[in-house]
């Protein structure tokens, strides 16, 4: 029997990407996107932001409920944009003009300098009211422009660590190549423990 479990978020790139994550460790359970109000995220964290996400949807569906809060931590800039990646350049929420912003705000920085790591905390809650959050960090550097058309937001301007040669940005990567060492795959593996109480 397939039970389910909610993902809060309106982002079906985000939907598609954790069912595939979820899929290869627990088939039996079902990731469904969320269809409910969006709350006001007004952490100054991550895991205070999935927390948010993920207490609205589970309140709402009355599913166990998953959340994940992600972006960028740029080393030149202390770990900006961090937990404000997806409105670096303003509400919009624009992906290209956020990854043009952090390129234009790294310009005159030379390439060992240009240390980056991607981060996702997943937030799970379930309507019983229990709560956990696990995290996972991806490092690598950032290109000095976007390259590839694959995945989204800052994927085409970030090259993961550990590559061998010709490095490529995540852009460049196939969905499968990043589903397999990803942040969230990485935050995901620490959650798994968890899932198996569900």
């Amino acid at each position: 029997m397939t039970a389910q479990i909610v993902l809060a978020t309106h982002n079906p790139h985000k939907v598609q990407e954790f069912g595939a994550i979820v899929a290869a460790t627990r088939p039996d359970l079902e990731v469904v996107g969320y269809d409910g109000p969006e709350p006001v995220e007004d952490g100054v964290t991550f895991a205070a932001n999935a927390l948010i996400k993920a207490r609205a949807a589970a309140a709402h569906t009355g599913l166990p409920a998953l959340a994940d809060d992600s972006g960028i931590a740029v080393d030149a800039l202390g770990g900006a944009p961090g937990a404000f990646s997806a409105y670096w350049a303003g509400h919009a929420k624009d992906a290209v003009a956020n990854r043009d912003l952090l390129l234009d705000q790294l310009s005159d920085i030379a390439d060992p300098h240009r240390a980056a790591q991607f981060v996702s905390v997943i937030a799970l809650v379930t309507p019983g009211g229990a709560e956990h959050v696990v995290e996972g960090r991806w490092p690598g550097r950032l290109a000095t422009a976007a390259s590839g058309a694959g995945g989204f937001g800052y994927d085409p301007v970030f090259i993961p660590d550990g590559q061998n040669a010709p490095e490529r940005t995540v852009g460049e990567w196939t969905a499968d190549e990043k589903n397999a060492v990803s942040h969230r795959a990485r935050a995901f593996r620490a959650l798994v423990p968890l899932l198996a109480n569900l």
